[in-house]
C-alpha cells in the first residue's frame, strides 16, 4: 500500500523528464510541506515547500510559499467528480503562461493518477 507521501512523488511533475524523488506533508493549518522537483537526468533540481494556511477538509486548502507567494486550492463538488481550482501568485522570473502550463501540466498529472488509481 502506498503512502500519502508515496502517491505524491507518483504524479508531482511538469513534465516527463522532471520527477519529484522526495516529499514531506503535513497537511493542518501551520504544517509544512517540501516536494523535491529534479529533472531525471540530474541536471537540476529545487525544493517547493511552504506552510499550510487554509485546511478545510473536502473544500480548499491554502498555502504560502517559501517566497512568500500564495496558493488558493478549492475542491467543487460535482456529484461524481470534483472540480479543483487553483490559483498561484506568479513570480516574475518567468512568464506567467509558462507558469499557467507548468501548474496545469501538474494538475492532469493528478487528475490522471487519481482517476487510475
Amino acid at each position: 500500500m502506498l503512502t500519502g507521501l508515496t502517491h505524491i512523488t507518483k504524479w508531482n511533475q511538469a513534465s516527463e523528464d522532471w520527477h519529484a524523488p522526495r516529499a514531506e506533508n503535513d497537511l493542518r493549518v501551520g504544517g509544512k510541506f517540501l516536494t523535491r522537483m529534479e529533472a531525471k537526468d540530474g541536471s537540476m533540481g529545487f525544493d517547493f515547500g511552504g506552510v499550510y494556511d487554509v485546511v478545510n477538509r473536502h473544500e480548499a486548502i491554502g498555502y504560502t510559499m517559501e517566497d512568500g507567494r500564495r496558493v488558493d486550492i478549492a475542491f467543487v463538488d460535482q456529484g461524481n467528480e470534483t472540480k479543483v481550482i487553483e490559483t498561484f501568485d506568479a513570480e516574475s522570473s518567468n512568464p506567467v503562461e509558462f507558469q499557467q502550463a507548468g501548474w496545469q501540466a501538474i494538475m492532469d498529472n493528478f487528475k490522471a493518477y487519481t482517476e487510475q488509481n
